[in-house]
Parts: structure tokens; sequence; C-alpha cells
């Protein structure tokens, strides 16, 4: 069953704002002599530096899988993952770039007339995107909003329009077995772990863009975690 909830969840607090960054540039000149010792030129003074510091990489094992059912289980899941968290991570940027931009704003008038903005061109841009999206595909969604911004799709419509909309909205989407409410929960819930896998898999093959999570997420942890509680059941 195809739905169009989803939809609202992201118009709600995705921005048209666009965010660029900066790039500085290094204050030291590096070079290498023939023993490959690294050293800094600072101002002519050469310093050697036989430790280089290096970015931490987490060497990830092959996925095991009990059954041909549970592989099946992970590659669909890997799927819609991969599919829907880009909306998750453009729903951060955008949300933290309207938050910045509203709060520039003094008039409540004119706040609803910039959201009102934003929305109608997140209409235009994303909406038939959105509506296409299986229930399963609009659940992750939403755990994943949760993931990217730390708070939940319901708190987000709740904040930028108002409490009945937010009730009305997860009322609605609870008949396609999505609940607003849902938290992303890798610790507690064995399908968050698995996304928290995919998603950490992809980042390392540069299938997705890594966007930090809004609350720490030790991945080692984490696996150490759900590998103790499989060897304790």
């Amino acid at each position: 069953m195809k739905i169009n909830i989803t939809l609202y969840i992201c118009i709600t607090f995705f921005s048209c704002s666009s965010v660029f960054g900066q790039v500085e540039n290094e204050s030291l000149e590096k070079q290498k002599d023939s023993t490959e010792i690294m050293y800094y030129i600072i101002k002519g003074d050469t310093i050697a530096r036989e430790i280089i510091n290096l970015d931490e990489v987490v060497l990830l094992k092959k996925v095991k899988f009990m059954s041909e059912q549970d592989r099946r289980r992970y590659l669909i899941l890997r799927r819609k993952t991969r599919k829907v968290y880009p909306y998750a991570k453009l729903a951060s940027e955008r949300l933290t770039t309207m938050t910045e931009r509203l709060n520039t704003i003094e008039k409540n008038s004119d706040k609803r007339k910039y959201t009102k903005r934003v929305q109608k061109y997140i209409e235009g841009e994303f909406s038939e995107q959105l509506k296409n999206l299986t229930h399963t595909e609009g659940q992750i969604l939403v755990k994943l909003i949760h993931r990217q911004t730390g708070r939940t799709a319901f708190d987000l419509v709740k904040e930028l329009r108002n409490g009945w909309r937010a009730f009305w909205y997860n009322t609605t989407a609870s008949l396609f077995e999505i609940s607003l409410k849902e938290e992303y929960k890798p610790f507690n819930v064995k399908e968050d772990y698995l996304i928290e896998d995919i998603l950490e898999r992809s980042f390392q093959k540069n299938i997705l863009e890594r966007q930090e999570a809004a609350f720490p997420i030790d991945y080692l942890d984490l696996k150490a975690h759900w590998n103790k509680k499989n060897v304790d059941n």
C-alpha cells in the first residue's frame, strides 16, 4: 500500500535554504624524506614526526545470516534504508537552517509566512518522491529522522505547527502502521541495530554520505552489545 503521510513529515521542517561550508587552508607544509618520515615545515623550521594521525576506521566483517530468510530480510531492509536515509539527512540539514532563519525573524506573522513559503517549495520539490514511499519505508524514515535530528517526527510537527496537527497526523499515520512518535533505539530494537549496521557499511563504501547522529552511537559498543545478547539467548 502506498502512502503520502510521510510527505507532511518532511514538508513541515525542510528548508529551501542552502548551507555552504568554508574550507580553511592548512598552515603547515608537509614533506617526506627518503626514509619516509613525515616532516612538518613551520616558518623555515623542520620538525620530524614519526607518527601520523589517521582517522579511525572500523573494520567490518562480512554479515553472517542464520538462514536464507534472514539474509533476504536484511537485503530488503538495506534497500529501504538506503532509499530513505538521504531524506532524513536532508531533514536534519534543513531543520538547522530553518531554525537559524526563524531565530532572526522577530514577528510571528513573518515566521508563519516564511514557514509557508518553505512548505510550498518542498511540496513542489519532493512531493512525488515522498508519496511513493511504502508504509515500511515511511516508518524507517520516521526512525531515521529521530536519529538525525534527535527529535521524533511528532515533536517536530508539534513544534513547527501545533499540537492538534501533531495528534491528527499521528492518528492518520497509525492507520498505515506508522507512528510519528517512533524513536530510533539501536541498543534496544534489533531492526534499528540492523539499520545502523547498514548505515555504517554504506558510509564506508561511500554509498551514503555520512552524517553523525544527533546523539552518540558507538558502533563497536553496539555490535558487542548485540553479539553478547545473541550468545546469552
